[in-house]
């Protein structure tokens, strides 16, 4: 016989905020994506509001690149836009057992993946020795779909110089994905011609 699971329940609290900036949209979803599936709206809203709380620091969570991004703002109206986020479907809910934790909606998700694709790409702008990086590794594990969307930013920057740091991506990606790094380097080295 099971016993009955008592989730813990949450009410969404917009503080009647109408809507949200584009740009504060795209922070949020960065913050919560080290967190998803671990974590939920108070994890979320401590990351935003660069919290010192043991917890977030054993997680690392300092190291988000939007950590302490709403810091001068209340800490109520950073869960308000969490809230929001969640009625527009940007993030979603889902139980673990009996506690709530953020998923990103498909839509949120697209918005992710654009905004992480150019942190990576950024990323490898500027590394100078790719032989002795570790980003393949990095890069290696992530959402496929990510790690097409930043390849094809790669080709449209028309910029050879990613061509070294594909080679060595190539190295040890899997096939699907070498073969569009392959396909990227031909496209990169008409350039050269």
């Amino acid at each position: 016989m099971s016993r009955k699971v008592n989730r813990v329940r949450f009410q969404l609290d917009t503080k009647n905020i109408k809507r949200l900036p584009h740009s504060d949209i795209r922070t949020i979803l960065r913050a919560a994506d080290p967190i998803i599936m671990t974590g939920g709206r108070n994890l979320l809203a401590k990351i935003l509001k660069g919290s010192r709380e043991k917890k977030v620091l054993e997680l690392n969570l300092d190291c988000c690149p939007v950590y302490g991004a709403f810091r001068d703002e209340p800490l109520e109206t950073v869960k308000a836009k969490i809230d929001w986020m969640i009625k527009h479907h940007y993030l979603e809910t889902e139980y673990d057992y009996r506690l709530p934790l953020l998923v990103f909606s498909e839509t949120g998700w697209e918005i992710e993946k654009d905004t992480y694709s150019d942190e990576l790409l950024q990323q490898l702008k500027e590394i100078t020795n790719p032989e002795n990086h570790d980003f393949k590794e990095h890069l290696q594990h992530r959402d496929r779909g990510m790690i097409l969307l930043l390849l094809n930013k790669i080709e449209q920057s028309g910029n050879p110089s990613f061509i070294p740091s594909l080679r060595e991506w190539k190295k040890v990606d899997y096939k699907k994905v070498r073969k569009e790094i392959d396909r990227v380097i031909h496209s990169l080295s008409k350039g050269l011609s």
